[in-house]
């Protein structure tokens, strides 16, 4: 990541609008955290005019309706969500966890995984600002930071590299100035991979079961019973006797380091 030529410029208009919405919404879930024990007022300031703060609304209500879509896109949510689903799969259950059993876990052990991220951004750009030390547009640059440094971390070279031409701008000079929009989609798409490579891996014993089990009614003459019926309760034993939730979800945090 540090073999980026020096000539490179910085990032440009679209990517400091892709850290501004991340850092509005990383400043309105603190602001959401912290209103339980006292009133938020959000201070657009006293200089401008009237279009100017309807504009600054504007965006934050634009924030706010792209939140779920940034959860998604900069967090630990995609892998996590994917092996999930990919784990159902691979059971045989199509409904079994529900959909929104499957999406709240996901939630929370993405909000395990970020946690120190999520406090990291609140101490170096929301704390500041809420005491009035920094200014908006600082706290927002400050609380985007972290983000894009556990971004950095887990994003394939190749998968960087591939985005980085595409966008057609020289070199960034380093990776701290590798802009968003090349850093969140070349990372979205690592996260992918890994989430296939996982799920192949928790395919392996079920698909096992599955051969067995179809084997067996085979040699016992059983062609016309669908082997899926009798493989899936199998299967479920099996992922209950070796504590499967137990070892998914603490496999999924550890895979983040």
């Amino acid at each position: 990541m540090d073999r980026f030529p020096s000539e490179a410029r910085q990032a440009g208009g679209t990517d400091r609008a892709a850290t501004s919405v991340l850092g509005a919404f990383v400043l309105l879930v603190a602001f959401a955290s912290g209103a339980a024990a006292q009133d938020i007022s959000i201070n657009f300031g006293q200089g401008g005019t009237v279009t100017e703060r309807a504009v600054q609304l504007v965006a934050v209500i634009t924030v706010l309706s792209l939140a779920p879509s940034i959860v998604v896109m900069v967090t630990s949510f995609t892998r996590i969500v994917v092996v999930l689903s990919v784990l159902r799969s691979a059971i045989g259950l199509q409904t079994a966890p529900p959909n929104s059993v499957m999406i709240s876990l996901a939630l929370f052990l993405s909000a395990f995984v970020m946690g120190p991220i999520f406090n990291q951004a609140y101490d170096e750009g929301i704390k500041p600002l809420t005491e009035q030390t920094i200014e908006l547009d600082q706290a927002i640059e400050r609380a985007a930071l972290p983000f894009h440094v556990f971004m950095r971390e887990h994003v394939r070279e190749k998968d960087l590299e591939l985005f980085i031409e595409l966008a057609r701008e020289p070199r960034p000079a380093s990776a701290e100035a590798i802009p968003y929009r090349v850093l969140i989609p070349a990372f979205m798409i690592s996260e992918l991979r890994r989430a296939f490579e996982i799920g192949f891996l928790l395919y392996l014993p079920f698909l096992i079961i599955d051969l067995v089990v179809a084997s067996v009614l085979m040699s016992m003459g059983m062609m016309m019973l669908p082997p899926v019926t009798i493989s899936l309760p199998f299967k479920l034993i099996f992922f209950v006797l070796v504590d499967g939730w137990n070892l998914i979800a603490g496999s999924l945090v550890k895979s983040f380091g």
